[in-house]
């Protein structure tokens, strides 16, 4: 049994080349398992849209991930990666865990085998589409992922309607990846700004109460805009809370202290710090520089993966954070049980929720085309708008006709003190799962409009 990734190598930059060879395996190479069939029964006489019918005409379909893998969310993008590939593993072998998500699942999607393609977008919108475009023209991808930053899932979103490619987010926080920029052909698993500030806001102003002082760090990007204004119009309408600084700094920032010079003379009582990937760590611990933390309250209101890992517990401990899933949700949810063991038996480390996430939207694709019985397009998508629910590794879920995002709920963690901890990966307390529904706006609050099927 042989496992492989396929890094792209017409690209002579200078990231491409030392990336060679070094991802992972990605899928089983089980050739006297598929088929080969071009068409599933009844596509033969649909007119050719995006890939389709090319992308189906061996017994190999190819998924195409531009994923950050050098850069500031470098580490996060490897996390991500690896629940992708563990995904297509467990799509290729039926897994049991698969196939209790995607239930008609057997070994491979229709008969055929799913292989993943990679390449280093570096969180940059250009350097991804151009990626995507090229796994398009060499390879007849049928779906594209990736996306640690906002704006690369905005940027995907726009090119793969107008590829008519089906495309599932990496990580995206942004409200306008399911708002103002979706699009017909993107869907979205993962949590975002409105939905964490509606969870994380009540458990803040019971903790801390109404009318307090809070400077904001934010990265200059449509996540970190909107999640800052998701969180302090929560704040500032139900608790009379105020914003007494807004601390905008470009993403891949190294030094932050003029920023943290600014938060310092503000009078603030509390730092809500909506960095993300390697600036959120480097604006963390130069707060402690500072000596602004302690003084000041931490808030993350959208955590990211390996945070407490990277600044030490020290920094997080008692700090109050919204995410999308941690490990110790295996004592509730049995998906969740099984899928941290099969990951930790992969990679020797407890999934972080990138993992968990990339998994899911793979796991949630599978589903839709097993039960359209089509790898064609508009027949997948419409699977998806029927809002089946279905289970997941955080219970009960389903996607929202409207929007394309995921009704599903978000997580409040609080951090563990060192002493707490059970062991080395112990960092968060799991304090409430609060269900998707009640944290959710209207799908047409942030300007959606879908867009067409062909």
């Amino acid at each position: 049994m042989s496992r492989w990734i396929h890094e792209r190598s017409g690209s002579f930059s200078r990231r491409h080349l030392l990336q060679a060879g070094a991802g992972l395996g990605a899928s089983l190479l089980l050739p006297q398992a598929f088929a080969g069939r071009a068409f599933a029964a009844g596509d033969a006489d649909k007119p050719a849209i995006g890939t389709w019918p090319a992308d189906v005409q061996g017994d190999t379909v190819y998924v195409g991930a531009a994923v950050p893998r050098t850069g500031a969310y470098a580490v996060q993008g490897e996390d991500e990666l690896k629940g992708w590939q563990l995904a297509v593993e467990h799509i290729n072998n039926g897994d049991p865990l698969l196939k209790e998500i995607a239930p008609k699942v057997t070994k491979g999607l229709l008969g055929k085998k799913v292989d993943l393609l990679v390449a280093d977008s570096a969180a940059k919108p250009n350097e991804a589409v151009q990626e995507e475009q090229t796994f398009i023209n060499q390879n007849k991808i049928l779906l594209m992922t990736g996306s640690t930053s906002s704006a690369v899932a905005v940027a995907l979103n726009k090119f793969a309607q107008r590829e008519k490619v089906l495309y599932v987010t990496g990580i995206s926080g942004s409200n306008d990846t399911t708002g103002k920029d979706c699009v017909r052909y993107g869907f979205r698993q993962n949590f975002y700004g409105e939905t964490a500030a509606n969870a994380i806001g009540p458990v803040l102003v019971k903790q801390f109460g109404k009318d307090r002082k809070a400077a904001f760090m934010t990265p200059d990007y449509t996540y970190g805009h909107t999640v800052t204004k998701s969180v302090n119009d929560y704040l500032s309408k139900n608790a009379g809370w105020t914003m007494v600084t807004n601390q905008v700094s470009p993403l891949g920032t190294e030094d932050f202290s003029q920023y943290l010079t600014n938060i310092a003379n503000s009078g603030a009582e509390f730092l809500i710090n909506v960095n993300w990937g390697r600036d959120a760590v480097l604006s963390i611990q130069q707060a402690k520089q500072f000596g602004i933390l302690p003084k000041m309250t931490l808030v993350v209101p959208y955590q990211i993966p390996f945070l407490a890992k990277e600044t030490g517990p020290e920094l997080t401990a008692g700090v109050y954070a919204a995410t999308d899933f941690w490990w110790t949700l295996e004592d509730k949810y049995p998906l969740a049980k099984k899928f941290v063991e099969a990951f930790y038996e992969k990679y020797k480390y407890r999934p972080e929720w990138g993992a968990n996430n990339s998994y899911m939207s793979f796991a949630i694709w599978a589903r839709m085309v097993s039960e359209a019985g089509s790898f064609y397009p508009p027949d997948v998508i419409k699977q998806y708008e029927k809002g089946e629910t279905f289970p997941s590794t955080v219970g009960d879920v389903h996607f929202r006709k409207e929007d394309h995002q995921l009704v599903r709920p978000v997580v409040i963690v609080r951090g563990k003190k060192p002493s707490d901890m059970k062991n080395d990966e112990d960092f968060w307390e799991v304090l409430d799962i609060v269900p998707g529904d009640s944290l959710m706006q209207s799908p047409t609050a942030f300007g959606c409009n879908l867009g067409d099927y062909t």
